[in-house]
């Protein structure tokens, strides 16, 4: 067992590094994906690759710099910044959300813990309706704690966990109530400049001059620019800031070495026994205990994750998605660790003629979120419109069985009981055609 595990642990620290770049050139040589990959070993980082275009009308390359919005990866820093706030004596985890914003449905149930842990039965903002093309333009706090208010609740503080970006954007704002700044110079003072982050920031407009990537969607084995971005006032704490991959390696490494909060406020943010941790997922990969948080905005996707037991950080940023950050990470990290050094086969999608596609038309309802689901069709694709969630198309990949890569989504239909079974992210729900 000893020689065993010697012999893992020198495998680790002599990883396949060819193997890896002929990983993630066949994700960008087959149009699976564009962005940039990073892995830290004790806090150095180990191997970095950058891969498809930030600007493709400018054929500018993703490279190390390249700054990419992060999403909710966001949410890790802003629970950081709360927990740092807790220690020195600012706040409380257990203050109720009455203390700043009285007017919130349930404020006076509510305590910064049920934010942070989305405990707090908040209804999630971008689950509203037209939510897409309102956010695009600036939006003042006003406006949005406005919509917070009229939302109201789905269910009772500490009754269940919601994942709601509501609740993030509320601590960001409480934030700033307390140290009588704005979220950005809130975020520099606390982790940017201690950790000498050079191109993580507060989001502003895309500017691919900055070597700043713009966002694509795959259409037709060809990338489609993303024209709508999101106006980083609205989603504030929740999911504005920007990074790279080896940035946020950084930040996490220094999170988990105890440079930014206690052993004790790390502790609360990784202890998952409700649901979610503080700003942190946890889940458990390949045998090992990790902890992190996946992020989505504008077409941008990403993932960091970081391993205790290995000292290990790990994040893809993607401004182009096909296969999920999530995928990407299982994929390298089998090559890493010298479980599997096989790399993925890309089977082409089946073609199948709008004709064919007519039988799965309809709309499905079912008692999980989005709990209804219309399926109709454009030429040869499949278009799913989720209630109060995405629309995107799927492709086909055997009979009767569709998937979206980048949406972690298959769907398998049965078109004689007029059923569908949605598979996202692994967990199965049936669905009724109406």
């Amino acid at each position: 067992m000893i020689a065993f595990l010697i012999s893992y642990s020198n495998y680790a620290q002599t990883f396949n590094k060819a193997k890896l770049d002929s990983l993630f050139m066949l994700i960008e040589t087959n149009n699976k994906g564009m962005g940039s990959f990073s892995i830290f070993k004790e806090g150095k980082e180990v191997y970095h690759k950058a891969i498809g275009y930030s600007d493709i009308v400018n054929t500018t390359k993703n490279n190390k710099t390249t700054k990419y919005r992060i999403g909710s990866i966001t949410k890790t820093f802003t629970a950081t910044i709360i927990a740092k706030l807790v220690e020195e004596g600012k706040l409380n985890f257990n203050t109720t959300l009455d203390t700043y914003f009285p007017n919130i449905p349930n404020a006076k149930k509510i305590t910064i813990d049920n934010l942070l842990r989305h405990q707090s039965g908040l209804f999630n903002i971008t689950e509203q309706e037209n939510f897409a093309s309102w956010i695009i333009t600036p939006k003042s706090r006003e406006q949005m704690l406005e919509r917070f208010i009229k939302n109201g609740t789905v269910f009772e503080p500490g009754e269940k966990t919601k994942y709601s970006n509501t609740n993030f954007i509320l601590l960001s704002y409480i934030a700033e109530d307390i140290e009588h700044k704005s979220f950005s110079e809130i975020l520099k003072s606390r982790i940017i400049k201690p950790l000498k982050l050079q191109r993580t920031e507060y989001g502003k407009k895309i500017d691919p001059k900055n070597n700043e990537a713009l966002p694509y969607f795959e259409e037709d084995s060809k990338w489609q620019l993303i024209k709508n971005h999101t106006d980083m006032s609205g989603p504030m704490g929740a999911g504005a800031i920007v990074s790279t991959a080896s940035e946020l390696n950084v930040f996490y490494e220094n999170l988990f070495s105890g440079k930014l909060v206690s052993n004790t406020s790390l502790n609360q943010m990784t202890d998952t026994s409700t649901g979610m941790g503080m700003g942190l997922d946890g889940n458990i990969l390949y045998g090992k205990q990790i902890y992190g948080h996946d992020g989505g905005i504008d077409g941008f996707q990403s993932l960091s994750i970081y391993i205790p037991e290995e000292k290990l950080a790990v994040t893809y940023i993607g401004n182009g998605v096909v296969m999920s950050p999530k995928s990407c990470i299982r994929a390298a990290l089998k090559i890493y660790f010298g479980i599997d050094d096989k790399l993925p086969k890309f089977k082409p999608a089946l073609l199948l003629k709008p004709e064919e596609l007519t039988t799965y038309l309809g709309v499905y309802k079912g008692e999980t979120f989005p709990f209804e689901i219309k399926i109709t069709k454009e030429d040869a694709a499949l278009i799913v419109h989720a209630k109060n969630g995405p629309t995107f198309s799927l492709e086909a990949y055997d009979k009767d069985k569709f998937r979206s890569e980048p949406y972690e989504v298959k769907m398998e239909f049965l078109p004689n009981k007029n059923t569908m079974i949605l598979d996202f992210r692994g967990k199965k729900s049936e669905f009724i055609r109406e």
